[in-house]
């Protein structure tokens, strides 16, 4: 065979070229966020956020964005009536159900609109009577709050104990007795979730002994 009908193979340079540091730093990262994604607000935490939890009771409209499993973790962990009394509570629950936890207003007009100025015409004659008092025309005497013959401290410690201010000594002092019980860790299998609420029995029952009430 002639050289001009020789065949030749053409070999080509298909070695892959090593990467650069800044792409072998960012495909090390498994965690590097994607645009648009927030990182998670768990301390040492690299994953994005997916899920958001509430921050605290009185703040509502707040949030902390975690990754799904932190979010998990904060959630089993948050109590949403923690440092409530059990007054407290039961006045909470009471309230979300009668008016699902939001303000209420009275349904009547203004005393300064123009129908209770017309209202207030009914006894010349010249305007229309108001029996229900629906525009606020008469005079409406202020409400005296009951005056409690206890202090600030009495009257929460009473409220610790979820007592009314009337209770003798002997009903106070079984009141502590239960609460203890149930609030102490040795009664619950060692979970400490309520010592709060049993420094606030202890406390609040040393001050009704300090006020000769126990």
């Amino acid at each position: 065979m002639s050289g001009a009908f020789q065949y030749r193979p053409k070999f080509r340079d298909i070695r892959v070229r090593p990467p650069k540091p800044e792409e072998a730093a960012a495909a090390a990262d498994v965690h590097q966020l994607k645009p648009g994604q927030r990182a998670c607000e768990w301390a040492g935490c690299r994953r994005p956020a997916e899920s958001r939890a509430p921050k605290a009771r009185d703040l509502p409209g707040e949030h902390y964005w975690f990754c799904q499993g932190h979010a998990g973790e904060y959630n089993r962990n948050w109590n949403f009536f923690a440092g409530m009394s059990e007054a407290e509570i039961r006045a909470h629950v009471d309230d979300e159900v009668q008016t699902g936890g939001r303000p209420t207003w009275q349904f009547k007009a203004s005393k300064y609109s123009r129908e209770a100025a017309a209202a207030n015409k009914a006894g010349t004659g010249q305007g229309y009577g108001d029996p229900f008092d629906l525009f606020g025309h008469k005079p409406r005497p202020e409400p005296v709050a009951p005056q409690s013959k206890f202090g600030k401290l009495e009257r929460q410690a009473f409220v610790d104990l979820d007592l009314p201010e009337t209770a003798d000594p002997a009903e106070i002092r079984a009141r502590y007795a239960t609460l203890v019980k149930r609030c102490h860790p040795d009664a619950n299998g060692g979970d400490r979730s309520a010592e709060h609420q049993l420094q606030r029995v202890l406390k609040a029952y040393k001050i009704l002994q300090k006020a000769k009430l126990a």
